[in-house]
């Protein structure tokens, strides 16, 4: 593989295609389909195709297996072509020997400022059975408009080089990653297949055969959707009459007849599709020898093992799709995709929502903001984008590249109905522990604006733009950073909670830069106001609480929701702008083994401990969001009178679970009101309200029917006071975890032994 370069838009592998160069005509050539691979496996003899046992296939002739491919492309009357200075490099992505992939954002209009990626091929290094390669995946992708196929905005070309313009998928290569990080049920699997089906049927209808179908093809978005990628090796047919030869793709995922070379039609996809379910669901590949000669002889002849805790309906399915006779397999008939739409397995999929994506993915993958490139390797997202000059290809290659320009038809169709496109924000966002950048390099670091256990945080600027951020920096020695930041790439996207915008590791220090709170902490502000009502109160709450049910939702804690880590982004003082910030103690749900759990994997198979565990910190988090409701009720903090109190007297009272709700305040609180209060600080934490509870209790529900008088508060400073003493007294009752190296934990040792090894 090609390591970087398949976490985006794959470039075509051509070490296992050289190509024959038949002559040329009027925008079109002649190849041959079969190719020399450099490895031995297969090659010509006397003008024979021939496999690696020595034996040719019987049933077809060199001439059977020539291929003619029209070139043209006609771009829509009237469209403006686009051309490389419309195209502002931001990152390269990926580099190698005949082209890169870069990060760019378009500068005009109509679509100034949209993200995309960009592929360059430069066309002197490029064979020309690899030059048709890049026509066909262009000329593919121009043809498709799908959900879940990737999307080709603009194809252009100049002297030297070919340029597709594409989606930029935030999500990277992450579905190759997602059985290795992520516990899945076969209701999660089912998704991912189903949308990869709808995909594919959307394929075969145009007379495309896939025929690569592997994990590194499918990308996902920053939802979780699926995209299918890279066209490079598909095999445009005329009919399904027509069948390919060619031997490519890789061998674990080919259908035997791709194997045996008894061509093929849009039934070999289904057998890859075959082969991702089983490696989905049970983690192996159901055929793979030592070498790919054994993997080859499996794929023909072994009988597969069943494993028995797949249900019926998932062995049925499978059943069905490893037929190694293609005419047998399910989708190889006339109805096509419906065969497998209309299977067992299948049952509780609505196949048109899904087709609307209004089906949520089972796991949201951790992505940034718009322009991040942090799952791309360092090694190029640290490099300064240079698209260099392309030497031009010889001079009878010009016809080769005839009309390899595109324009997006439905850019032209939106022109009229699109507003002002708002400026965007200077690309901020570098790579995770780069190599070559500083912070310092990007930003100018200002005063200290609060303080955490192993942090300190920060006003900073950005040099470029002069723009204010905060600077969280986490000294490593003393935690490790990687669940924080990986909880605020997937989740920091909510409105409510805080957003991250760029991440440097100079290997001491972690810098995480956030927006900036300019509203202040929301105990603040409401202790400042003059007029805070009973009403508002629970407004505030409806919206923390709304964020706080949705990490627990995603098997998130929080760990540490005290008052000072809920700010507002702006001065405004609206619900709608409050963060809840600071995810230094939060967690993830993880099973014993440390991969993450989907939802509906923690509900069928999470130990009951685990989510005894799991209750626990949940209940943690209402109690402090409980905390924070009667302050701002009673006007002083439940267990504490002020900040002289000692721990032991504010564990007695939070142990002892008693606290008032008579005078003062509480005299003209609602009944509603105190009922709730009651129920979020109940002393067993399994008795607690949850988030979910909290947000269905009738003080929140029918929050436009109370009172909107005053409530009156104690002095600002004492309020504040006693509750730090709250929270440093529950923080001194705790056991100090011994630290030991970050290396040493399970989690990054495990992360270790994943790293990709990337050769280009």
């Amino acid at each position: 593989m090609l390591g970087v370069l398949g976490t985006l838009i794959q470039l075509f592998p051509i070490e296992f295609f050289n190509g024959l160069y038949k002559g040329s005509e009027e925008g079109t050539i002649h190849l041959d389909d079969d190719d020399d691979d450099d490895d031995g496996h297969s090659h010509f003899q006397n003008g024979q195709s021939v496999t690696e046992d020595g034996v040719a296939p019987a049933g077809h002739k060199e001439d059977d297996i020539i291929k003619e491919i029209n070139i043209t492309h006609v771009v829509k009357e009237g469209s403006e072509k686009a051309d490389a200075r419309q195209f502002e490099l931001l990152k390269v992505l990926g580099q190698g020997s005949f082209g890169k992939v870069f990060l760019v954002r378009k500068v005009t209009p109509p679509d100034n400022n949209e993200l995309y990626a960009m592929k360059v091929l430069r066309k002197a290094t490029l064979k020309v059975r690899d030059r048709v390669r890049t026509k066909m995946e262009r000329d593919i992708l121009a043809d498709v408009n799908h959900p879940f196929v990737v999307k080709l905005h603009y194809a252009f070309q100049t002297e030297g080089k070919l340029y597709l313009i594409l989606d930029f998928l935030r999500g990277g290569d992450l579905f190759t990653r997602l059985s290795k990080e992520v516990m899945f049920t076969e209701e999660d699997v089912k998704f991912y297949l189903a949308e990869l089906a709808l995909g594919l049927d959307h394929l075969h209808g145009l007379g495309i055969i896939y025929r690569d179908l592997k994990p590194e093809n499918i990308l996902l978005d920053e939802e979780g959707h699926i995209k299918l990628t890279d066209f490079g090796l598909c095999k445009e047919a005329v009919d399904h009459e027509k069948k390919a030869y060619s031997f490519c793709g890789t061998v674990e995922y080919m259908a035997p007849e791709v194997v045996n070379r008894q061509g093929h039609i849009h039934s070999a996809d289904w057998w890859s599709f075959g082969v991702l379910m089983f490696e989905m669901l049970t983690g192996s590949l159901p055929f793979q020898g030592k070498d790919r000669k054994e993997t080859m002889n499996l794929i023909l002849k072994a009988r597969l093992g069943m494993p028995q805790f797949l249900s019926s309906e998932a062995q049925s399915l499978l059943r069905a799709l490893f037929k190694r006779n293609p005419t047998n397999r399910l989708g190889s008939g006339a109805d096509g995709a419906e065969e497998i739409k209309r299977h067992a397995f299948f049952s509780t999929i609505d196949w048109n929502k899904l087709f609307r994506r209004e089906i949520h993915p089972p796991f949201k993958p951790a992505v940034a903001r718009p322009d991040d490139t942090f799952y791309f390797d360092s090694e190029f997202t640290s490099r300064t984008p240079k698209d260099s000059p392309g030497v031009p290809p010889s001079a009878g290659a010009h016809q080769l590249f005839r009309g390899f320009s595109f324009v997006a038809p439905a850019m032209l169709e939106e022109e009229g109905s699109l507003e002002p496109a708002k400026p965007a924000p200077h690309p901020v966002v570098q790579q995770l522990h780069g190599k070559n950048l500083l912070f310092s390099d990007g930003y100018v670091l200002k005063e200290d604006i609060g303080m955490g256990s192993f942090s300190v945080c920060k006003r900073c600027v950005h040099k470029a733009t002069n723009t204010e951020y905060a600077a969280k920096v986490i000294d490593k020695t003393m935690t490790d950073p990687s669940e924080e930041i990986e909880i605020l790439l997937r989740y920091g996207q909510h409105p409510n909670i805080i957003t991250l915008k760029d991440v440097y590791d100079n290997g001491k220090q972690v810098y995480l830069v956030t927006e900036l709170m300019r509203g202040g902490e929301l105990l603040d502000r409401i202790l400042k106001q003059k007029f805070f009502s009973e009403r508002e109160a629970s407004s505030v709450l409806h919206t923390i609480t709304k964020t706080v049910e949705y990490l627990h939702a995603q098997g998130v804690v929080h760990r540490d929701l005290k008052p000072s880590n809920i700010l507002y982004v702006d001065e405004l003082g609206n619900p709608e702008s409050i963060r809840i910030c600071d995810f230094g103690f939060a967690k993830q749900l993880r099973a014993d083994n440390g991969l993450l759990m989907t939802p509906c994997y923690t509900a069928n198979f999470v130990a009951p401990e685990v989510l005894k565990r799991q209750g626990y910190d949940e209940g943690c988090d209402v109690w402090s969001l409980g905390v924070l409701l009667y302050t701002t009720l009673a006007g002083f903090t439940p267990f504490a009178n002020g900040p002289e109190d000692t721990p032991d007297e504010i564990l007695s009272r939070i142990g002892s679970g008693h606290f008032t709700l008579t005078g003062g305040n509480w005299d003209g609180v609602s009944d509603a009101a105190k009922d709730l209060v009651s129920k979020m600080l109940h002393v067993d934490p399994h008795q607690r309200l949850t988030a979910m509870q909290v947000l269905k209790h009738p003080w929140i529900v029918q929050r436009d029917k109370l009172p909107n008088s005053q409530l009156q508060h104690q002095d600002a400073k004492l309020v504040k006071g006693a509750m730090a003493a709250t929270y440093s007294a529950l923080k001194s009752s705790q056991p100090t975890p011994e630290l030991k190296p970050i290396e040493s934990s399970f989690l990054a040792q495990r992360r270790v032994k994943k790293l990709p090894s990337t050769s280009l």
